[in-house]
């Protein structure tokens, strides 16, 4: 089984090098009409006819976001991607203990800044069918003081049919209203309000109010470009590949002597060709599978993608002379977490209008609010050939059967730590530590242990356990045992450092709080009185 954070496969070693074969420009023939595999697919292939390649950021999007079947926005009944019957598996699911100790962060940081009475906001990114949050306001609850300075929760939900599990879950039978950023109703946690927004940017921005965001599994499944270097071309390339056509560069002929970036795009395949297997999927081992409908290819020449976002850290720009080295990058990530920094932090340009085009976040009288992110990725290089599909706990290839399947890809959390840094001078960022011990510094043995106990006090007379959100009570000496031997599997899983375990060193935790002089977070080596 796979769990998705996750989403990935736990111990499953990949390529960091991609097997690549560089494709001509796709036709086929009008007079015996191609079959796709989805609907989907099929309008990806045609806007390709018309455009050219696109990146496989463009993919990623359309397959996973598209209203027209896209995996998270299509509305397909009785469709879970969650679950044992679903295709991935979440933290939060295997362990009511994840969610509760996100809580439990929450507190600690809400306690280091001083114990705001008022103004405390809670915003999610990608929340999924809402068990995380779910776990996280039971949590906080009952901490009464931090309950009672909760003034508005966030979702950040582009899914109509997530958003309509997380109110169901979340607000129970309260009415849902639309309202001007998007949808409202009422948690069953004290009366709070939740809004549900279609991106970050719809979610107000006050200077004096203090945000806790939360990103789960998130960042893993924005779009990202790839990048490979080419060697120095024999005869200058004086033409820039545009979709509107060539453009003339004028540029000297010693930049000809140097290698290149060229991104790596997606265009249709060949119907009778056999595909070359790419690190970016995992072959199929069933030959009745059909062929994937799309390939990878390397772009001719430059284009504005390629000259551009390669050039934005050192960190690429150093392996530029790497032959044939592959990097992947995601200006969504990065600009998420960005604005993450600047509504805590406020913005590094109050005042005017920041470079990227991005209006600048109101100026903050004191930083306040802090950021948790866990995901999947590695903790200091950079991410190559990662893309991958997963389908009912199985990965599967990531260019086939478009919207069907989830897709995603390693986590650069460099560039994160770069690009929080860069949204605002007043924040520091702590991290990347593996998951595992981050939730060992969290307490989540301890926590397993109260669960255990409570189990044990209920003497398998079916009365509910003070803290749990099972809803089957144990009602034997048998049941208990079994639910005890549950929570110590649940919890090794989500912590276990060995290959094909579990999730304790694939996954990793970074935090974005306001600057304090290094004074590191709960959770990443520091404490209450750190």
């Amino acid at each position: 089984m796979i769990a998705r954070a996750g989403r990935r496969v736990l111990g499953l070693s990949r390529p960091r090098t991609l097997d690549l074969k560089i494709f001509q420009s796709t036709r086929w023939s009008s007079s015996s009409p191609r079959q796709w595999s989805t609907p989907l697919a099929k309008r990806i292939a045609e806007a390709i006819a018309t455009t050219g390649p696109i990146s496989i950021a463009a993919y990623m999007r359309q397959c996973l976001t598209s209203p027209d079947g896209g995996y998270y926005t299509a509305n397909r009944e009785g469709r879970d991607q969650f679950g044992q019957k679903g295709d991935f598996v979440t933290s939060p699911e295997i362990s009511q203990i994840f969610g509760e100790l996100f809580g439990l962060w929450l507190l600690t940081e809400w306690m280091m800044q001083g114990r705001k009475r008022q103004g405390v906001e809670i915003i999610e990114v990608g929340p999924g069918r809402g068990t995380l949050m779910d776990d996280i306001l039971r949590t906080v609850s009952t901490f009464k003081s931090l309950a009672s300075s909760i003034e508005n929760i966030y979702l950040v939900e582009a899914s109509p049919s997530l958003r309509a599990a997380q109110k169901d879950l979340l607000c129970g039978d309260s009415a849902l209203e639309e309202v001007s950023t998007g949808y409202r109703s009422t948690s069953k946690y004290a009366g709070l309000p939740i809004t549900w927004c279609e991106d970050i940017r719809f979610v107000p921005n006050e200077p004096d109010k203090t945000p806790f965001i939360f990103a789960h599994e998130f960042f893993d499944a924005l779009p990202i470009h790839a990048f490979q270097s080419v060697p120095p071309s024999q005869t200058p390339t004086q033409t820039l590949s545009t979709p509107t056509g060539q453009i003339s560069l004028n540029r000297p002929k010693t930049e000809a002597q140097k290698p290149q970036w060229r991104e790596l795009l997606v265009s249709p395949t060949v119907p009778s060709s056999i595909i070359t297997s790419l690190a970016t999927s995992i072959p199929s081992t069933k030959s009745k599978d059909p062929k994937p409908d799309f390939q990878l290819s390397l772009a001719k020449a430059s284009n504005p993608s390629s000259l551009l976002l390669p050039n934005q850290s050192q960190r690429y720009k150093d392996l530029l002379s790497t032959a044939d080295a592959v990097i992947e990058i995601s200006p969504e990530s990065q600009s998420y977490v960005a604005e993450f920094a600047r509504r805590i932090g406020g913005s590094k340009n109050s005042g005017s209008t920041a470079s990227s085009g991005v209006p600048p976040a109101p100026r903050k009288s004191e930083p306040s609010g802090a950021a948790l992110i866990l995901d999947y990725g590695p903790a200091e290089t950079i991410p190559s050939s990662t893309l991958r599909g997963i389908r009912s706990h199985q990965l599967v290839s990531p260019l086939a059967d478009a919207g069907e399947v989830d897709l995603s890809a390693d986590v650069d959390f460099m560039a994160l730590v770069e690009a929080a840094l860069g949204g605002s001078n007043n924040v520091e960022v702590h991290g990347p530590v593996e998951q595992g011990v981050f939730l060992e510094q969290m307490g989540i043995k301890e926590r397993a242990e109260m669960l255990i106990r409570g189990l044990e006090k209920s003497g398998g007379q079916g009365t509910e356990v003070a803290g749990s959100r099972d809803q089957h009570p144990a009602n034997s000496a048998a049941d208990i045992e079994t639910k005890k031997k549950a929570i110590g599997a649940a919890v090794e899983r989500l912590v276990s450092r060995l290959p094909g375990r579990g999730m304790g060193t694939l996954y990793k935790a970074l935090a974005i709080v306001p600057e304090r002089g290094g004074k590191r977070p709960v959770g990443f080596g520091g404490g209450l009185g750190v």
